[in-house]
């Protein structure tokens, strides 16, 4: 399957470091700063047979950064959201998964009536080298089916997973839920993700991960 990463949202890149620790018994590694949504960001691998190249992605409002001058992706900037993650704490909002052209799977979920935004291109140093990608982003911001519908991504000659060491967490499984779960379902498919399991019931993400401290499910 293409999942590419799950997001977790902190209020502080230091609360979601913490938050790893605390429910996985894992320090995410470094990641870096997305000069173009003012965002910064800690990784660490979870690939497993299933999900090959998956990782986990901690991601906050950079503190050190100008406000970009539009919508941050990922509901970012989505008060309700906000107040969610500052109330509650870091949580699981979204996933993004890989596709080998952008534009075509774009084209695809605007067949199926769905705008899930222009393809951007984005750029991040790294000791490794610069990673470039092409990544979905809606003028607003929004995740689509509350965070269930995954942001498309096209990754360029580097992906970051491939410099990330064996973390201890491998993920298992990927599950989804969602009221409108069969035009969820029919999205999916049109971008080649039918071996998602979509269930009927309120809006939700879960992820099962194997870590040092066990099983664990973590849920939007």
């Amino acid at each position: 399957m293409p999942l590419d990463h799950l997001v977790l949202l902190a209020s502080s890149l230091e609360e979601g470091v913490a938050w790893c620790e605390a429910t996985m018994g894992v320090t995410p590694g470094p990641g870096g700063r997305h000069a173009l949504m003012g965002t910064h960001n800690r990784l660490f691998s979870i690939a497993s047979t299933a999900f090959p190249l998956a990782y986990f992605e901690v991601i906050a409002i950079d503190p050190a950064a100008p406000a970009p001058g539009r919508q941050r992706w990922f509901d970012m900037d989505d008060s309700a959201l906000q107040e969610r993650v500052r109330r509650d704490g870091p949580q699981l909002v979204h996933w993004v998964a890989r596709v080998d052209d952008a534009h075509a799977a774009v084209a695809a979920l605007q067949a199926q009536g769905i705008e899930r935004g222009t393809v951007i291109e984005a750029t991040r140093p790294t000791p490794q080298g610069l990673l470039q990608w092409q990544i979905t982003v809606r003028a607003d911001g929004q995740r689509l089916f509350d965070g269930a519908l995954p942001t498309l991504i096209q990754w360029g000659a580097v992906h970051p997973a491939a410099a990330l060491p064996a973390s201890g967490v491998t993920l298992v499984s990927l599950r989804l839920q969602h009221p409108r779960a069969s035009a969820l379902a029919a999205a999916l498919a049109a971008i080649g993700l039918a071996e998602v399991v979509v269930e009927p019931g309120p809006a939700r993400l879960q992820a099962q991960l194997l870590t040092p401290r066990g099983l664990i499910a973590i849920s939007s």
